[in-house]
């Protein structure tokens, strides 16, 4: 049994699709991540899954029990951490866990949650006193209050610094670790490539991708990239016409040059500067990666 299975899912807002006849299914115990850029309609489908939205057409259904007709049982099983949580102020991270685990009829202790996310120092600290990473990890622990199998992660590391992200990263793995199922929407292609068993790629409310990152790599680049900061913006078919060149992109002044024969592509170059055609800084190399194949499949970055 699947975790999740969604077939022709479509929502529709003012006549236009935002999810567009979508069908995939989540395993149970692997962590699925759904990508793609603003607009894309990762959000609206994450929402139906979760109960938060009513879908226009297609069925859901979650850990086995059809969504339409067993939303209030469902929820008691999942787990949800928005991209932006309300916290009560003036409630301490003990009270706050407290207060949720009274919503569920069964709940994991308030100190084991506080162990698992590390919050042990700020067990007695009001919310509004905690950090930005303080504050993820206090929004991840009460979305697992309820020991869910299910947990739906938005966007959780957002606005992080490097070492809150690593610990956010560590619980997820400890969760997979203990069986539990994991669908996260991310707009770091290294976390999804690091995290997830498998991606579903979005674009215009329709699925463009569905495997694991690995599997899309090797399916999308025989290449490495070579990529240069380029200091006078060279034309493109000059790039593009380098040996061994089978695509080059730019973004803003990083050029990026996928080659199948990367000395001879380097080669190109250095003669290139040597003939005053090209000037460029910060040379290297690199192999092919998830934000690439989301660049090639969308035609931008996920940030845009």
């Amino acid at each position: 049994m699947a975790a999740i299975e969604v077939s022709e899912l479509r929502k529709v807002y003012n006549g236009v699709p935002a999810v567009d006849g979508i069908s995939f299914a989540v395993e149970q115990g692997e962590v699925f991540g759904l990508l793609g850029p603003n607009g894309a309609g990762k959000t609206t489908t994450v929402e139906c899954i979760e109960g938060l939205r009513e879908p226009d057409g297609g069925t859901i259904d979650v850990l086995g029990h059809r969504l339409a007709n067993n939303g209030h049982g469902i929820k008691q099983k999942i787990g949800i951490q928005l991209q932006t949580t309300g916290l009560y102020p003036l409630h301490t991270v003990t009270e706050l866990l407290q207060l949720f685990g009274a919503f569920y009829a069964h709940s994991l202790p308030a100190d084991d949650l506080i162990k698992m996310v590390s919050l042990e120092e700020k067990h007695n600290t009001r919310s509004k006193n905690l950090s930005g990473g303080q504050r993820q990890r206090l929004s991840l622990a009460l979305a697992l209050v309820n020991d869910p199998d299910l947990v739906f992660l938005d966007e959780p590391t957002t606005g992080l610094d490097p070492q809150s992200r690593r610990q956010i990263w560590n619980i997820v793995e400890e969760l997979q670790q203990r069986g539990k199922t994991v669908v996260l929407t991310t707009h770091y292609m290294e976390e999804a490539q690091t995290l997830c068993d498998r991606v579903a790629v979005m674009d215009n409310g329709t699925i463009i991708a569905l495997d694991s990152p690995h599997a899309l790599i090797e399916q999308h680049f025989e290449t490495s990239a070579v990529e240069f900061e380029d200091k006078n913006s060279a034309p493109m078919d000059l790039l593009e016409g380098l040996a061994g060149v089978q695509r080059a992109s730019r973004d803003g002044g990083l050029v990026t040059l996928y080659s199948l024969d990367t000395p001879r592509t380097i080669e190109g170059l250095l003669a290139a500067a040597n003939a005053d055609r090209l000037h460029f800084d910060d040379l290297r190399v690199r192999n092919a990666t998830l934000e690439d194949v989301f660049l090639k499949l969308t035609g931008r970055r996920i940030r845009d």
